[in-house]
C-alpha cells in the first residue's frame, strides 16, 4: 500500500515511447524538490510503443505551490513528450457515492476496510433503490439515501439518481447494485464507475451468472470489477479472481463461494482506483500493483 499521509502526490502518464522520458520527469521533479518514492513503468512494445509511468513523491520539500508544479510540469515536461497526464495530491481524496441494493456482503466489505482507515477514500452518501441496507450505513455514520424507482424507466432511474448525489462526486460504487444504469447517466461519470460483476467476464454476462455456469458445467467461476461504459457488463476490467467447483456444487452453493470472490475483487479495484495505480489503455487497464 501505498504511503497515505498529506505529504504524497501521485502522477500517472501515458505517451509514446521514447528515450529520456524517466530522466525528464524525474529530473523536473528532482529540480522542485521533490523526493520520488516509487515509480513503475511499462511499454507495450521496445521500438514505438505506448509507455505507461505511475510515480509517487513527496512533498514537503517542493519549492512551489502544487497548482504551479501541475502547470508547470504540463509545459516544461507533458508537452514535449506528447504525454496524456494526471497529477493528484493523496491528501485530496475522492469523494464516492456507493450505490447498492439489497445484497450487502460487497457493501459491508467495503464499509469495515473504510472505518479501518484501509480504502482512501470519503463516502459522502450511499444511495438504494431499497430501504433494506440504510442501519447498516448510518451504523457507519454515513448518510444513506433511498430512491424509490419503481414505476420508473432507466432514463427516469437516472435522473433520479443523479438529483440524489451531492456536488463533486468523483467516483460511484456499484455494490452489488441490481439496477441498469441509464446511458446519460454514465456520460456523467466517465470511466469513474465502477461495477461488481459476479462472474469471470467475458463469460456469462448479464443475468444469473451463477445458473447460466452451473449450466456450462465449468470447474471455475470467478468475480471481474470493471468500469462502467454505456455497453453491459464490456467495460475496461480492473480485477479478477476465480475459485474452482466442481459438479458437486449447485448454483447457490456456487453463489455461496462467489460472495467472498466478489468482496474482495471489489475491495482491490476501490482500492487500487483510490491509489491512482489504474491507467485506461482503449479497452483494457494498465494497473501498477
Amino acid at each position: 500500500m501505498s504511503t497515505q499521509d498529506d505529504t504524497t502526490a501521485r502522477l500517472l502518464i501515458t505517451c509514446p515511447d521514447r528515450p529520456g522520458i524517466v530522466a525528464a520527469v524525474s529530473n523536473f521533479l528532482f529540480h522542485h524538490g521533490a523526493n520520488v518514492t516509487q515509480l513503475d513503468q511499462h511499454s507495450t512494445d521496445p521500438s514505438g510503443g505506448t509507455f505507461f509511468m505511475r510515480l509517487e513523491f513527496q512533498t514537503p520539500g517542493l519549492d512551489i505551490s502544487g497548482t504551479a508544479l501541475q502547470r508547470a510540469f504540463g509545459e516544461v515536461v507533458a508537452r514535449p513528450f506528447s504525454m496524456d497526464w494526471r497529477m493528484r495530491f493523496a491528501a485530496n481524496r475522492l469523494r464516492a457515492a456507493i450505490l447498492v441494493s439489497r445484497h450487502e456482503h460487497c457493501f459491508a466489505e467495503i464499509l469495515w476496510r473504510w472505518s479501518q482507515g484501509e480504502l482512501p477514500l470519503e463516502l459522502p452518501v450511499v444511495i438504494s433503490n431499497h430501504p433494506d441496507l440504510g442501519p447498516e450505513a448510518r451504523r457507519f455514520g454515513l448518510e444513506f439515501r433511498h430512491v424509490d424507482l419503481s414505476g420508473t424507466d432507466r432514463v427516469q432511474a437516472g435522473q433520479r439518481i443523479q438529483e440524489a448525489l451531492p456536488e463533486n462526486i468523483d467516483l460511484l460504487v456499484l455494490a452489488r447494485y441490481m439496477q441498469i444504469l441509464s446511458p446519460e447517466l454514465v456520460a456523467q461519470f466517465p470511466q469513474r464507475i465502477i461495477n461488481i460483476h459476479h462472474s469471470f467476464l467475458p463469460s456469462f454476462a448479464g443475468a444469473n451468472p451463477y445458473r447460466q455456469a452451473f449450466d456450462k458445467g465449468v470447474k471455475l467461476i470467478g468475480a471481474t470489477a470493471h468500469y462502467v461504459t454505456a455497453e453491459l457488463d464490456e467495460g475496461p476490467i480492473i480485477e479478477q479472481d476465480i475459485a474452482r467447483v466442481s459438479h458437486r456444487q449447485s448454483p447457490d452453493d456456487m453463489r455461496l463461494l462467489g460472495r467472498e470472490l466478489e468482496r474482495q475483487v471489489l475491495a482491490r479495484a476501490l482500492l487500487w482506483h483510490a491509489e491512482d495505480r489504474i491507467i485506461l489503455h482503449g479497452t483494457k487497464t494498465v494497473v501498477f500493483v
